[in-house]
């Protein structure tokens, strides 16, 4: 998870501690001019191949040419070493050794978004106009990394506000960075309550509905969800409230088996409000403290199926709405949690899949564009694979704490 931007972080980073001040020279002395590279001799022998006793066969119409190795890609061709290189050969060679020789010497100057900052900072105040001309490198990983654009925003104006107008000493620059894109990733995360917690002080029947579409992990989540409340001392019973998608209460069914949970299902096809609604009956008649709600994975663009959600809303009233999501999906992911939290009113967020999630766009978008929590992320297929949301994780994924 978050390798991607990790390393991106890293190589950035050390590219800034890495630069230190040239040293001035003596006064009276004049400063040492670095060695010329001693070019390279080929001999004349080395130029070209002798002619062994038998020649290859040559296809036909093929001249004996010289080709050097490196451009040999089918035959191998001799000729006589008094033969010279043919001219097209030899400018080609000649091209490439210049082009080696430049990005050898471009190569020490390259440098990342951070380190041309920090080295900005230390020269001279830092303007808005390059920000902005600095930024756009950094701009482009984020995109990459499926990182919503109004969170890329987001970003630019927390740094820009934090480091803009600022001169400071080469000692201070790197800190002040660093500690600005902690800043700027903090602000864009929500962190939830404890879940755990909030429901031990409920007084009641606590009743949660999971939304997300077909194939996101939603009643894999549910199942983890249930195995924690177990190992927290909390009952709960499951509803399997999905009654259009084929094998769908089966597959609730087989994890409520092992879970040892009691599952509360319906015929295919009957309403998804009325299983909702005689679970929460069954759990206040058994003294059960949760109810979880599979719902039908729906497509978050169909309206018939988003009014039907609605429904089982209205009947159940749960305590908490949450969305499950496919971290992998990135900005679809992102814009499917927008639209289920426009429809119904989402309470938060868990998304799946986030232990195979290397570019960690999913994790900065959907809590900041929706404004709601990222209660879970799942790490796995098994139950106890359901890792609580913290920041602090976050950063430590990024390589910021």
């Amino acid at each position: 998870m978050f390798e991607s931007l990790k390393k991106k972080f890293a190589s950035w980073l050390g590219k800034a501690k890495e630069e230190k001040p040239k040293k001035k020279a003596k006064p009276g002395k004049k400063p040492k001019k670095p060695a010329k590279k001693a070019k390279k001799t080929v001999k004349k022998s080395e130029k070209t191949e002798k002619i062994p006793e038998k020649l290859p066969k040559l296809p036909k119409g093929a001249k004996e040419i010289y080709i050097p190795k490196k451009f040999n890609v089918g035959y191998k061709i001799y000729e006589p070493e008094t033969e010279k290189i043919p001219k097209q050969i030899k400018e080609i060679e000649e091209t490439e050794e210049k082009l080696e020789e430049a990005e050898e010497e471009l190569s020490g100057e390259k440098q990342g978004f951070f380190s041309k900052i920090i080295k900005k900072l230390t020269t001279a105040k830092l303007d808005k106009d390059t920000f902005e001309d600095l930024f756009s490198e950094f701009e482009i990983t984020l995109l990459e990394n499926n990182v919503a654009l109004e969170v890329v925003d987001k970003i630019r104006d927390s740094l820009a506000e934090n480091l803009v107008g600022k001169h400071l000493k080469e000692a201070e620059a790197e800190k002040q960075v660093f500690e600005s894109l902690k800043s700027s990733i903090l602000e864009v995360l929500i962190e939830p309550s404890d879940l755990i917690k909030q429901i031990k002080k409920h007084k009641g029947l606590y009743t949660i509905i999971f939304f997300g579409i077909n194939g996101s992990g939603k009643t894999t989540s549910i199942a983890k969800l249930a195995h924690l409340l177990q190992k927290n001392n909390i009952s709960c019973v499951l509803a399997a409230a999905d009654t259009f998608r084929a094998a769908s209460i089966e597959q609730l069914q087989k994890h409520g088996d092992k879970l040892k949970v009691k599952v509360i299902k319906h015929d295919y096809g009957s309403d998804p409000a009325a299983v909702a609604f005689d679970a929460q009956k069954y759990a206040e008649k058994n003294k059960i403290q949760v109810v979880l709600i599979d719902t039908a994975g729906r497509m978050y663009t169909k309206s018939d199926l988003l009014r039907e959600m609605e429904k089982i809303i209205r009947v159940s009233q749960p305590d908490l709405k949450i969305f499950v999501g496919e971290s992998i999906t990135g900005n679809d992911a992102t814009e499917q949690a927008k639209t289920f939290n426009e429809a119904v009113g989402i309470d938060g967020i868990v998304l799946s899949k986030a232990d195979i999630d290397e570019k960690a766009g999913t994790i900065l978008s959907v809590s900041y564009v929706t404004k709601k929590p990222i209660y879970y992320l799942g790490i796995g297929q098994n139950y106890p694979d359901l890792k609580p949301f913290t920041k602090n994780e976050v950063l430590k994924n990024l390589g910021l704490e």
